[in-house]
C-alpha cells in the first residue's frame, strides 16, 4: 500500500440542489453508489477518511460494505457549515500528501491513478461539463486561479496538496486551495452532480468513459 498519501472524501452535505432527498454520495450509478465506486479505487491507499454528516449511518454502511478500515470524521453542523469545515474534521495525523475528493464525483479510474502517481502537488481539471462549475484558469499548464465566473476549464474537485499546508478553515474547498496556487494541473476525466441534468449527463458519460 502507498503510505505517503491520505485521501479525504467530503460527503457531509445534504445535496439540496439535486432535490432527491439523499446525500449525493449515495446516488446510484448502474447498481453502485458514488461513494462505493470511489472507495473501490482507493484499495492501494492505507489512509482513507470519509467526512460524514447528513445520512451518516447510510454512508458509513455503504463504505463498510467495500472496506472495513476506512476512518470516519463527523461534521455534526453540516446544515450550517461549508465544505472546508467538513474537511477540517479530518486533518489530524495526515500523511505527507492529502488528496481531497468531493463525494459527488465519478472519476475515470486510470485518471485517478494518474493523480495518485504524480510526483508532488496537483489539481485535476476537466472540460466544462456541469451546470454550476468552478472555473480553472491556467497559465503554462499551471492553475493560477479558481473562480465561479469565467474560465476555459473546470476544477474537477480533486486536488493533491502537501498536508502541512492544510489548516482548519471555513467556506468552500476551492477557496482554500486558491491560497496554494499556482499549482500544476492534470487533465482527468470526471463528472460531478449538482443538478438533475448533471446526473443524467453523468449516467451517459459513465458508459463511455469509465467502463
Amino acid at each position: 500500500m502507498r503510505d505517503n498519501i491520505t485521501i479525504i472524501i467530503c460527503c457531509a452535505g445534504m445535496g439540496t440542489r439535486l432535490g432527491i432527498g439523499t446525500t449525493k454520495a449515495l446516488i446510484d450509478v448502474y447498481g453502485k453508489s458514488l461513494i462505493e465506486r470511489q472507495v473501490e479505487m482507493m484499495s492501494d491507499i492505507s489512509d482513507v477518511r470519509v467526512v460524514v454528516g447528513y445520512q451518516a449511518e447510510k454512508v458509513i454502511d455503504a463504505v463498510k460494505d467495500i472496506r472495513k478500515d476506512v476512518l470516519f470524521a463527523f461534521n455534526y453542523e453540516f446544515k450550517n457549515t461549508g465544505e472546508s469545515e467538513s474537511l477540517s474534521k479530518a486533518l489530524i495525523g495526515l500523511k505527507e500528501y492529502t488528496m481531497i475528493v468531493d463525494g459527488d464525483l465519478l472519476i475515470n479510474p486510470s485518471d485517478f491513478e494518474k493523480i495518485l502517481n504524480h510526483d508532488g502537488e496537483c489539481i485535476g481539471i476537466c472540460d466544462l461539463n456541469s451546470d454550476e462549475p468552478i472555473f480553472a484558469i491556467l497559465d503554462n499548464d499551471k492553475v493560477v486561479e479558481l473562480n465561479e465566473d469565467h474560465g476555459e476549464y473546470e476544477y474537477s474537485c480533486v486536488a493533491k496538496v502537501k498536508s502541512s499546508r492544510l489548516k482548519s478553515s471555513v467556506g468552500s474547498i476551492y477557496s482554500l486551495i486558491q491560497k496554494f496556487l499556482p499549482m500544476e494541473s492534470l487533465w482527468i476525466r470526471t463528472r460531478d452532480i449538482d443538478t438533475p441534468d448533471d446526473y443524467d449527463r453523468m449516467l451517459e458519460w459513465y458508459k463511455k468513459s469509465c467502463e
